[in-house]
């Protein structure tokens, strides 16, 4: 990748539409629209300026366009950027694109100009990963988490975190530098208190990327339970529409059934599964089969339980074959409308209980608030920052493990030695998360997965 060329792409979605937009970046791109533009001499204008004219090309008309022209360092990139705002024929488009690659443009890579804006100094590596995440968004909650990323709000605490250790780690290398006179400048006491400081400030983080990671991808939810407990008509309810067959005849539901859910924006993937017993129909025991798997890979589990046929100890029993489930579990007891019950007999049970009444919708209001609290929006809520990239938790372990491995070594009286090299490491590790230590094969993973355009 040359970023001295000058580069092209198409930003908007391919296809027909009302308009698409041609986006160049380079020292020539101004110069390039320049020679077919036909309107204001493009050269002599100022930045963030919008100008209406033609584009000819030997001799004919491709389209009326609107130009916008930014001028370096007052762009995304922070070099010479011109958008051009064209009707959405895609044959215009690839006509326009190709004359000014005739005129020396060059083709842009997947995420180039992002990765240009990154190298120029527009923001850091987790900045631009936001960037990605915002054109992903397909929630409010994920659009939040995104925004929040892409204004610096998970940078500014890695900066934070990182300003502190290069600190002490200056003063360890120092000391190595004059090892032979037997000086210490970093106190040890200092610096281990430091870093139990900074592991109380990385956990938080580290317990938000299941938080994170749900806005950003969905909350898998699956529903399970025995036959007839009300599975499909809680479904149908949540959904506000008939996507799941009812029928009073057990076994009715043998296949999983998935649908998409947005409740204070954040998309549930709901499914819908078998019905849980003994078995002797193959199919049906398929279903079961397939709901059990669905339970391994669930991100949230909704227990419904039939109030008609179940008692605190026989549901007491059944719960316990999901006592080692690493999500949350939330109880319902359905069918509140055929029974009479006191919820005190039933408050050990789980850590969410909801009464409902799924056919008589009752109780979902409280269902809802109970989905939100237990995969955490109340994070999002308070602004606090989330981790919702893979790459980012990984990299945030890392420290924490090296972080641990410094402690250790402060605790039994290691050389100076072994606790610089642990300090570095965890720099390093922070630093690859914002970009201020990296390499091309990361980078091109990173922006490879962008649109041309973007």
């Amino acid at each position: 990748m040359n970023i001295s060329d000058t580069i092209i792409a198409l930003a908007t979605p391919a296809g027909v539409g009302a308009i698409g937009v041609i986006r160049l970046s380079g020292p020539n791109a101004i110069a390039m629209v320049n020679e077919v533009f036909k309107g204001k001499d493009l050269s002599k204008q100022e930045g963030n300026t919008l100008h209406f004219g033609r584009i000819e090309y030997q001799a004919q008309v491709l389209d009326e366009v609107l130009v916008s022209l930014f001028r370096a360092p007052k762009s995304y990139t922070k070099e010479e950027v011109v958008e051009i705002s064209c009707h959405g024929s895609p044959y215009i488009l690839e006509s326009v694109i190709q004359c000014l690659v005739e005129q020396g443009a060059r083709l842009a890579q997947p995420g180039e100009f992002t990765q240009r804006a990154f190298m120029n100094g527009a923001f850091d590596l987790a900045q631009a990963e936001a960037v990605a995440d915002l054109i992903a968004a397909d929630s409010k909650a994920a659009q939040r988490a995104a925004m929040h990323q892409l204004r610096g709000g998970f940078s500014k605490e890695l900066a934070l975190l990182r300003e502190q250790l290069i600190h002490f780690a200056s003063l360890i290398e120092l000391e190595l530098d004059f090892s032979e006179e037997d000086v210490e400048f970093a106190d040890r006491e200092d610096l281990q208190n430091l870093v139990l400081q900074l592991l109380e400030k990385l956990q938080p983080l580290l317990d938000s990327f299941k938080t994170g990671n749900a806005i950003k991808n969905g909350v898998a939810t699956v529903i399970i339970g025995k036959p007839n407990a009300g599975k499909s008509t809680l479904l149908n309810a949540l959904l506000k529409e008939d996507r799941a067959i009812v029928s009073d005849i057990a076994g009715t539901t043998r296949d999983s059934l998935e649908d998409e859910w947005l409740l204070g924006g954040v998309r549930f993937r709901l499914v819908d599964t078998a019905g849980l017993r003994e078995t002797t129909d193959v199919i049906e025991a398929i279903g079961v089969e397939r709901t059990n798997a669905w339970v391994k890979k669930a991100q949230l589990v909704l227990y419904v339980a039939d109030l008609s046929q179940e008692s605190p100890m026989s549901l007491q029993t059944v719960l316990s074959e999901y006592s080692d489930l690493e999500v949350p579990l939330i109880l319902l007891l359905n069918k509140t409308d055929e029974v009479n019950f006191k919820s005190s007999d039933w408050v050990e049970l789980a850590e969410y209980i909801v009464p409902i009444s799924a056919k008589k919708q009752v109780g979902l209001d409280t269902l809802e608030q109970t989905l939100l609290d237990a995969v955490g929006i109340h994070q999002l809520n308070d602004q606090g920052t989330l981790v919702t990239n893979v790459r980012h938790y990984q990299k945030l372990l890392q420290t924490k493990e090296t972080l641990i491995e410094v402690l250790n070594a402060l605790r039994t009286d290691l050389s100076g030695d072994f606790v610089a090299q642990d300090l570095r490491h965890a720099l390093y590790h922070l630093g690859e998360i914002t970009g201020t230590i990296s390499n091309d094969d990361l980078l091109k993973n990173i922006f490879g997965k962008f649109c041309i355009g973007k």
